[in-house]
């Protein structure tokens, strides 16, 4: 078996809050796997039997987070973007977020690797 995890870009710019950041985070989380259980539920068993692994990495702005989004969807890697609905700290529609996998590491890595922990 490969490994698989997830993945969660967050953009860096936008200064959430702690409590903020960590919704995004679970929204971004809650997407992505619903993405992957449409596209490969084997590939999401095994990564909820092996503990369900999760990296939280930052990105500098929207646009990266954007390319980053569209990468993945070319590589047809399931993923999901987060658009804020506005209701505490940032206006209606902000991307803030994007989940990626779970899946195999390699096709993760191959677009996140150069990124910094959050």
């Amino acid at each position: 078996m490969d490994e698989v995890k997830q993945v969660i870009v967050v953009r860096k710019d936008l200064k959430m809050g702690a409590g903020k950041l960590a919704a995004q985070c679970a929204h971004a989380s809650m997407l992505a796997y619903l993405e992957s259980v449409k596209k490969d539920k084997k590939i999401v068993e095994d990564w909820l039997n092996s503990g369900q692994k999760k990296i939280v990495l930052e990105v500098e702005n929207e646009d990266l987070l954007t390319k980053l989004y569209k990468a993945f969807q070319y590589e047809k890697v399931p993923c999901a973007l987060v658009n804020d609905a506005g209701l505490t700290q940032l206006p209606p529609g902000t991307t803030t977020a994007l989940g990626i996998g779970p899946d195999v590491n390699q096709k993760i890595d191959k677009f996140t690797k150069p990124l910094k922990l959050l």
